[in-house]
């Protein structure tokens, strides 16, 4: 019991230690956003948010919902893509490439670009 209490109490110091951390104070990002016309709008955000969601919601650029542990984005630049409702998501991306991160834990810095693209179902 002892060793496994160890263990549990180390892997929670090394996670605290190497957990994503966003830049501290102002900082400015671009946001392009893809939509299902295939229109693009670029939105350049001053912030000072750690994470991408932050800085989305303060612009009123997103919505959505918890989902169990995550934070679906239901709407981008007033577009509605719900999987739950015909198979449709935004894919977010930063400089074209997928990331393994939902925007809540997405950490922002200074100069960042990220792209949200409307996907239809498939």
């Amino acid at each position: 019991m002892a060793v496994l209490l160890v263990l549990v109490i180390g892997t929670l110091l090394m996670w605290q230690h190497f957990k994503p951390v966003g830049q501290e104070g102002g900082k400015t990002i671009v946001v392009a956003v893809i939509h299902a016309d295939g229109s693009e709008k670029d939105f350049s955000i001053r912030t000072d948010s750690e994470n991408l969601r932050g800085a989305l919601e303060e612009q009123k650029l997103i919505e959505g919902e918890k989902r169990g542990d995550y934070f679906a984005v239901l709407v981008v630049d007033g577009e509605t893509a719900d999987w739950n409702v015909d198979g449709s998501f935004w894919a977010m991306t930063q400089d074209g490439e997928w990331l393994n991160t939902g925007v809540d834990d997405t950490m922002i810095a200074d100069g960042d670009h990220y792209e949200f693209t409307y996907t239809p179902a498939a």
